[in-house]
């Protein structure tokens, strides 16, 4: 997902692209129950978010084209469906940087779709089809368990879609999972295309599941389960939409998770969130785990077969899930 060029003073952080003209797809939708409206915040139960992320490694890697894939997509739309959200399936055939043509589906889960002021939260839920920063040259074509690399960024917005579900917040809010992510050149094909990431948001935005869909703004979650994990302010999400950085980074520090969300810049990330700016002109953020020790700026097993939930941390899935619970309910 990411290569580590130089910008300025800052590291950017190639972790997605674009892919060219994606085919034609199709959408179909289901009708939601209505919950109690609220503006309390409720409780992110950490221990939900966390079985969430190990429901969905338990499939085995969830990339594109496999059984895993199929059954994890499957039991992400059921969960969405079972929290009460009006469920959209987005269905196309993207090409890969191979030529590969990947069944996808992106899956939004709309509460109080009547309503015109609105917040997205999204992340990616496949996985990597490729270990190619693994230390082992015997890894580099395995697929790996995205533990944290998908998987904890749905499980937070799982927990997130189940509470929504039993208590309403005075706002829409729309949870969009984004398939394609993570099948990107990888690093051992010299060719390099850096415009073959983050496939499903860049479908998604040329097709919104609502014309001409619109939100205040947009949270994307990408790695967010790690142990010891920090989030820095990263650079594009300064730049399109610095004062909601401010307000979940300050909110983050009111609750007292400070040490998770580092007042200070990271980089610039190009991620899934970009294509919801560039597309959509949603002024949308990145929550990710940035380590400035680190050679691709990233935790030591992204991208490796270690991927996997010995990585994940209940104070972490806490800490990202009661910060964006609570920027929601405050709106």
């Amino acid at each position: 997902m990411v290569k580590l060029i130089p910008l300025c003073s800052l590291f950017l952080l190639m972790a997605c692209g674009s892919a060219g003209s994606p085919e034609q797809g199709t959408t179909t939708t289901t009708t939601p129950q209505t919950p109690v409206t609220t503006s309390k915040a409720p409780t992110f139960e950490a221990d939900s978010a966390y079985t969430y992320v190990a429901n969905q490694v338990a499939f085995g890697p969830r990339v594109p084209n496999s059984k895993a894939h199929k059954q994890c997509g499957d039991y992400l739309a059921a969960e969405l469906t079972r929290f009460g959200a009006q469920l959209y399936v987005q269905e196309a055939n993207l090409k890969a940087y191979d030529g590969t043509l990947l069944e996808a589906r992106n899956l939004i889960g709309s509460y109080n779709p009547e309503l015109s002021k609105r917040v997205l939260l999204f992340a990616h839920w496949d996985s990597r089809p490729y270990s190619d920063h693994d230390p082992d040259p015997a890894n580099l074509r395995k697929p790996l368990d995205g533990a944290d690399d998908g998987a904890s960024g749905v499980g937070v917005l799982l927990e997130i879609a189940r509470q929504l579900g039993q208590q309403a917040p005075n706002i829409g809010v729309d949870i969009l999972f984004c398939d394609a992510e993570d099948y990107g050149t990888p690093e051992f094909v010299d060719d390099y295309q850096p415009d073959t990431w983050c496939l499903g948001s860049q479908f998604w935005a040329k097709n919104p599941h609502v014309k001409n869909y619109k939100a205040e703004f947009g949270i994307l979650l990408d790695m967010v389960g790690g142990k010891g994990a920090t989030f820095f302010r990263e650079f594009q999400s300064m730049r399109s939409a610095a004062p909601i950085v401010q307000m979940v980074w300050s909110k983050a520090r009111d609750l007292g998770y400070g040490k998770f969300f580092i007042n200070a810049d990271g980089g610039a990330i190009t991620d899934d969130h970009q294509y919801v700016i560039s597309g959509r002109g949603i002024p949308s953020i990145d929550i990710i785990n940035y380590d400035p020790d680190t050679e691709t700026g990233f935790a030591s097993y992204w991208h490796t077969q270690k991927d996997n939930m010995d990585n994940i941390d209940r104070e972490t899935l806490k800490a990202v899930g009661q910060t964006v619970l609570e920027v929601i309910y405050n709106q």
